[in-house]
């Protein structure tokens, strides 16, 4: 089975490199924008490519006719998406319809990443059929590009929507709530955390295993895959501080609306999970046994 992964060198990309890359029954096909910066390099496993460019991914899929697509490249700093909305377009829809149309030239397993912002918060925790209704630019671009795959008459097609993704990776061009927090309580200084926004986080390798789980079985469809436990932003961040041994006492409370953040968030999102548990057998790990697959990581500076 012939994988082609976008993104490779993001968090969720480097992990399915971890996970793919030692697998006997996968050709796995690496790519993103600029060189490879993964931990081990993949020499040949490994192409170049700009998703925002037509040419680009048409080139890439003829030289690799790939069986699977996951599709984790995007723009997902909220904000700057909402400050840069063309920019936001250009990646997160028209790049989605490049790869869509190559995907289905060569009838691929198309698998897209996409996100809890797609609901408005309103009434969270959301299951695959609930309806979407988003509040900012990044939150429509990736309903546009969901829209896209569902419209497209690709065979085999999946909506993987997730919330909250963390862990460690080389070299990532941005951080993660999980390391910023513990990064922000290490040095003890006075920080701001939101207590009216409600998460269920992800640990990438989780997330990873379930785009692994949908490409082997041949899943199709939409499905859910988060971490288990919900929480909101405060809680997680005096969850973080409680495993690592830190001082809380310098969190200070506050609502979303005195950041003056240009992007709208949903106020309680989460995922419920019994479609990805019962055909997947997606089995997401606890929040703290998340911290400790990250505390060992940290421990061998992997």
């Amino acid at each position: 089975m012939k994988i082609l992964i976008t993104g490779s060198n993001g968090l969720l990309g480097q992990k399915l490199v971890a996970a793919l890359r030692k697998d006997p029954e996968v050709e796995l096909i690496a790519t993103s924008r600029g060189d490879d910066r993964t931990p081990d390099p993949l020499q040949e496993q490994y192409r170049p490519l700009d998703i925002t460019s037509e040419m680009d991914v048409d080139a890439v899929f003829e030289a690799t006719r790939p069986d699977v697509v996951i599709h984790t490249a995007a723009m997902t700093n909220v904000d700057a998406c909402e400050l840069d909305p063309l920019a936001c377009e250009l990646q997160n829809v028209t790049a989605t319809g490049y790869l869509v149309a190559a995907a289905k030239r060569h009838d691929c397993h198309f698998v897209l990443l996409s996100t809890d912002f797609i609901f408005d918060g309103a009434n969270g925790p959301y299951a695959e059929s609930d309806g979407p209704a988003p509040l900012s630019v990044y939150g429509h671009s990736k309903l546009k590009g969901e829209r896209l795959v569902m419209e497209s008459g690709l065979r085999k097609w999946v909506i993987a929507r997730t919330i909250i993704v963390y862990g460690i990776a080389e070299g990532l061009s941005r951080s993660n709530v999980v390391l910023w927090a513990k990064g922000a309580l290490e040095k003890g200084q006075p920080i701001k955390v939101v207590d009216d926004q409600w998460r269920m986080p992800t640990l990438a390798e989780d997330l990873a295993d379930g785009c692994m789980r949908i490409a082997k079985r041949g899943a199709t469809g939409v499905y859910h895959l988060s971490g288990p436990d919900g929480m909101s932003i405060l809680e997680l961040v005096q969850r973080v501080g409680a495993f690592f041994h830190l001082d809380t006492s310098c969190v200070n409370p506050i609502e979303s609306d005195s950041l003056g953040q240009p992007a709208k968030r949903p106020p309680r999102t989460g995922f419920v999970l019994d479609k990805a548990r019962t055909v997947l057998g997606y089995e997401p790990r606890s929040f703290e046994e998340g911290l400790m697959v990250l505390k060992r990581q940290l421990e061998k500076g992997d």
